[in-house]
């Protein structure tokens, strides 16, 4: 199993959301707004194990017709393969309330509504401290999350505010898409925006901030999948 490693800012091309009538990573920018940086995987087969760089699918990119913000300027993406069974990889990211059990960056998940997560489930989560920065303290965020779209044993894409002690995101919505890789195991795409005027400010530490953190998630999901019984 591989993550993706961080590229240099695209320039923007033109795509409309399901979210937003706007110009995004596929033709010019939003008016106003510079190209997204984006996180990026090298060119390899789709077989566990190894790096994978798929080409821009609707599948891929959205979950029930939606994805993440396009006119966010704040964003990562990342793409891994996982030596294991679909139905494990999306049990272990869908059950939030056993997220800190795998995810060491979790300190603390809580549903908020009862029953499988769906669309319309809410849950609150804690993270270990993020990094001091030039601007910001070290800190643990705290983040309230709406599942805006549900397709079990496809995708799942949630939204919702951040915040710590001097560090806040408006808004992050995350994207993770899940489909059978043609060499065995599961392709795992995920991708997130951020956007607020705090995170805004620091493109750069933001976006690193955010690699970072989908780095990490990809693989901590895959070493628990693997090693499921």
């Amino acid at each position: 199993m591989v993550g993706t490693r961080p590229a240099a800012s695209d320039e923007a091309r033109d795509h409309t959301s399901a979210n937003h009538a706007i110009a995004t990573e596929r033709g010019q920018g939003h008016r106003g707004r510079r190209p997204a940086r984006r996180g990026r995987s090298p060119r390899h087969d789709d077989r566990p194990g190894r790096r994978v760089r798929p080409a821009r699918t609707a599948q891929r990119d959205a979950c029930r017709g939606q994805g993440v913000d396009g006119s966010a300027l704040i964003r990562y993406e990342s793409d891994i393969v996982i030596d294991a069974p679909l139905s494990t990889v999306c049990q272990l990211q869908t059950d939030v309330e056993h997220w800190p059990t795998w995810q060491a960056a979790v300190t603390g998940a809580e549903r908020l509504d009862s029953g499988p997560l769906r669309r319309g489930s809410r849950f609150h989560w804690t993270t270990t401290p993020a990094p001091a920065t030039p601007t910001t303290p070290a800190t643990t965020l705290a983040i309230t999350s709406t599942v805006q779209q549900l397709q079990r044993g496809h995708c799942v894409l949630w939204r919702g505010p951040a915040a710590g002690d001097g560090l806040r995101i408006d808004e992050g919505v995350h994207l993770w898409t899940f489909t059978k890789a043609k060499g065995g195991g599961v392709h795992v795409h995920t991708e997130e925006t951020w956007t607020g005027a705090q995170v805004e400010a620091d493109m750069p530490t933001a976006t690193a901030a955010l690699g970072r953190g989908l780095e990490t998630w990809p693989s901590d999901l895959g070493a628990a999948a693997e090693a499921h019984p």
